[in-house]
């Protein structure tokens, strides 16, 4: 019986070492120019991974906020797929510090780890950071000030309440992440949102009704997308080798609703 146990831990191990390996691979061909760079927030430095498209013109950013798992290789390509379609993307690691040592999402220990820390992190903490990491990116010379925002599960939830805190957030782009909860949150946002659901998300998807009845009454724009047999997790789970079709088709229809909603900034 521990035998076949270990066999089981020993099996579950590697799939998760190598769960993403598609994705490093896809970024370590990519022609484009990424970079880590950390950007300073009081006493704090949060380390970033940008990336920078092929364009003549100066060109707009895009801050990708990381899902519940924190930095991985996975949202690293993402970042590299917005510079792909012709945007500079910086996406920050918001658990910069917070390991032992000082490290952060890879010094954490793997899925777990991370998820012990991140629901742990001060509001005020992400709040600050990633307002140093928008004003970090929108004053590098290649950018052009624009400013879109987009994140995926935790993410997604910050990245609705993260334009209720920063009004030069042009648009913003929730995947499968709730919304705020409360009126005088909503009120602030000074930009369209428009999220993208899974239809087989029955916990979020709960409060997509919520978050239509709050921003309608505030006047704002809220656009939610769902795509039906899609799960939780469809952009990232769309774009592994073994994707189901479902998550697949919502994956490639959210990425050109997406490119085609940032060409209105």
């Amino acid at each position: 019986m521990n035998r076949i146990l270990l066999a089981i831990v020993v099996a579950f191990a590697a799939i998760s070492a190598s769960a993403q390996d598609w994705a490093k691979a896809r970024l370590e061909k990519s022609p484009r120019h990424g970079e880590w760079v950390k950007v300073k927030q009081g006493a704090r430095e949060v380390n970033c991974f940008i990336v920078y498209p092929e364009v003549k013109e100066k060109a707009t950013a895009v801050l990708v906020i990381h899902e519940i798992f924190g930095l991985t290789d996975w949202v690293r390509g993402v970042a590299d797929q917005f510079a792909e379609a012709g945007y500079i993307a910086i996406a920050p690691d918001l658990l910069s510090g917070m390991a032992p040592g000082g490290g952060g999402t890879a010094e954490l220990g793997g899925n777990d780890g991370v998820r012990g820390v991140i629901g742990k992190l001060p509001p005020d903490q992400i709040t600050a950071d990633l307002n140093a990491v928008a004003d970090y990116i929108a004053k590098l010379p290649a950018c052009n000030g624009k400013l879109a925002v987009g994140g995926f599960c935790w993410g997604g939830g910050q990245t609705f309440r993260f334009a209720t805190n920063n009004k030069n957030v042009k648009i913003a782009f929730p995947f499968y992440g709730t919304g705020p909860e409360k009126a005088e949150d909503i009120a602030r946002i000074q930009c369209p949102v428009y999220g993208f659901y899974g239809g087989n998300d029955a916990r979020v998807n709960a409060t997509i009704p919520t978050s239509t009845d709050l921003m309608k009454k505030a006047g704002k724009t809220y656009e939610p997308t769902t795509y039906d047999g899609a799960g939780h997790g469809f952009m990232r789970a769309g774009e592994a080798p073994d994707a189901n079709d479902a998550n697949k088709k919502a994956r490639e229809e959210a990425w050109k609703r997406l490119k085609e909603l940032l060409k209105k900034i």
